[in-house]
């Protein structure tokens, strides 16, 4: 199937979608973004998605093109288009095109929205039964790491040093030694005392969704959940290592730095946590 794009109103097939060499998310990556699962033509944890747009958008000044529920309207239409039935839909709305270079917003641009699906296998993923290895990067991002920004490089770079090494994942930590989040995750640990531990949330890092609703779905079963920052050194001894994407979902660290975590094998909460976030995600899928 081909990827279809939604450019600014209009459906057109991937190879003929096109925006202006003069967007500012182009030039100067000045745009939000987010990615959506799909899963049995349904979207997953929508309403985060849509609600950390909005206060991405927010917090760089571009009014949103694309209130909830035309978000919703224009999801639902990509997938039947495409007949998608699982995997993603991306989204991003730059701050638009301009006639001139320049690093003040222009006045009267409207801005850029673009979506796209990709098919992708979520419901199985091999990776949740083996773990995967993470390698520790230095954090090398700006200071707004709460926005979902277009400005990916340092992500880019931390991600390709991970892979270069062997590795699935970058953990990324900053000159302290306390560890931020993935390049396209959250990170979780489980101590000796049975605490899911999570670093609060703050302009450091992203307010991952699949974070939020795992740790919704913890508390609810009474799971220990303690919010504080930790290092790089705890996750190398702590019982479990987790981390949480919009596409992974939940998936278990078996190893950091060529380091085994927990006896390199997947561990027991990590598994209950994904068998719950499945449940809660197709059951609040839209």
């Amino acid at each position: 199937m081909s990827s279809l794009c939604y450019i600014n109103g209009n459906f057109v097939p991937a190879e003929q979608a096109s925006i202006p060499a003069m967007d500012r998310g182009f030039l100067f990556g000045d745009g939000v973004y987010e990615v959506v699962a799909v899963m049995d033509g349904l979207l997953l944890e929508f309403e985060r998605h849509a609600a950390r747009l909005a206060r991405s958008l927010a917090e760089i000044g571009i009014a949103n093109p694309l209130p909830r529920e035309r978000l919703l309207e224009v999801c639902r239409e990509l997938i039947r288009r495409s007949a998608l039935r699982e995997g993603s839909i991306y989204l991003q709305i730059t701050r638009g095109a301009d006639t001139k270079r320049d690093f003040a917003f222009p006045k009267g641009v409207e801005p850029t929205v673009m979506m796209f699906t990709a098919e992708k296998v979520l419901s199985v993923n091999p990776l949740a039964d083996s773990g995967v290895r993470v390698a520790s990067v230095p954090d090398l991002r700006w200071a707004r790491r709460d926005i979902k920004s277009v400005s990916l490089l340092a992500q880019v770079l931390a991600k390709q040093a991970a892979q270069s090494s062997g590795a699935f994942e970058a953990l990324m930590v900053d000159a302290q030694g306390v560890v931020t989040e993935g390049s396209s995750s959250s990170a979780l640990l489980v101590n000796d005392a049975d605490e899911i531990v999570v670093r609060p949330l703050s302009n450091d890092i992203l307010p991952g969704c699949t974070r939020a609703a795992v740790l919704a779905l913890a508390a609810e079963r009474n799971m220990k959940v303690v919010e504080r920052t930790f290092t790089l050194q705890e996750c190398m001894q702590a019982r479990e290592v987790i981390l949480t994407s919009a596409l992974h979902f939940v998936l278990p660290v078996i190893a950091i730095d060529d380091q085994p975590v927990a006896g390199g094998k997947p561990g027991p909460v990590c598994a209950a946590l994904r068998t719950l976030y499945l449940r809660h995600a197709m059951a609040t899928a839209l």
